[in-house]
């Protein structure tokens, strides 16, 4: 069965990235054409970048790498809930993308954001990322308003009309990470030689 992660992508102690992505987890665990579940990144601190890039899947040197890297393997493709700080993504996020790199290969990856214009402009800074990363970013996003989608800025009210936004996302992901599945095997047998 394709696995699919959502990754919360805020750690702020008051965040509501954690609201928005129980709502994309419990609507996504609805389908039965993937298994879904929550990752978030409070659950992997990890210091501000100190890996160097490897020339090998998994060849890390630090414990809390080798912890993330264990977990970004073990998924087919990601949903990100973004917030959008100062008109980018959190630094955390960043920095969480930055760890492994072989780990994200040809696996699919959609946006929900959320942020006083939907979040969109961090969505655009991810996408060029994950193109990097070799992450399939899908079309469809889902971009949230503080304004609308939010009572008193912090209590996620998302309205219905979200849903067939969120729905198409959530198909998207996993088309494309069924699809991708004999790249990311080729891709194991290529970064970890045999024997």
């Amino acid at each position: 069965m394709t696995r699919i992660g959502i990754i919360i992508g805020s750690t702020r102690p008051n965040r509501v990235g954690g609201q928005v992505a129980r709502w994309v987890h419990g609507h996504a665990v609805r389908r039965d054409d993937a298994e879904f579940e929550l990752i978030d990144l409070r659950d992997h601190p990890l210091p501000h970048l100190d890996e160097a890039v490897p020339p090998f899947f998994g060849t890390y040197q630090n414990e809390h790498t080798k912890a993330w890297a264990r977990t970004i393997a073990a998924f087919d493709g990601f949903v990100i809930v973004t917030p959008e700080y100062n008109g980018g993504t959190s630094g955390v996020l960043k920095n969480a993308l930055d760890y492994p790199f072989a780990e994200w290969h040809d696996k699919a990856v959609g946006f929900v954001s959320y942020g006083m214009s939907g979040g969109t402009r961090a969505t655009t800074q991810l996408r060029v990322v994950a193109g990097e990363l070799q992450l399939a970013s899908v079309r469809q996003q889902v971009a949230l308003s503080l304004v609308t989608e939010f009572e008193d800025f912090t209590v996620f009210r998302p309205g219905e009309y979200n849903l067939p936004n969120l729905d198409t996302l959530l198909g998207q992901v996993v088309a494309w990470s069924t699809a991708l599945a004999p790249l990311r095997a080729a891709t194991v047998r290529e970064l970890v030689p045999e024997g």
